[in-house]
């Protein structure tokens, strides 16, 4: 029984939609998140008199902020996937389901 469901679960093509969309998706945040991560570990290892560089009278540096902004950026980035996951991902799975008759 459970074999005849993961046969029809799997194809199904609104399941082939879900995981090609979800792990494409995935694939592509996690790039940018990668391209913004390290090009930051970039600039602490190549430009460190940029990230130096003091903003104003005070103590605080450039480097500061900016590390706050991949910080703010990885959040953001999560923000949207989870947004995406709990609306277009999630009802793809609930017809799923409810088409293979659980």
């Amino acid at each position: 029984m459970e074999e005849d469901l993961v046969k029809k679960i799997t194809n199904n093509p609104k399941y082939q939609q879900l995981v090609s969309t979800r792990t494409s998706y995935g694939w592509v945040l996690t790039a940018i998140m990668l391209i913004v991560y390290y090009g930051y570990i970039a600039l602490i290892a190549f430009d460190k008199e940029f990230l130096g560089k003091r903003l104003g009278e005070g103590v605080m540096t450039v480097g500061i902020p900016v590390g706050l902004g991949v910080i703010l950026f990885t959040i953001i980035i999560t923000g949207i996937y989870v947004r995406r996951a709990n609306s277009e991902f999630d009802a793809l799975t609930h017809d799923i389901v409810k088409e293979s008759g659980k």
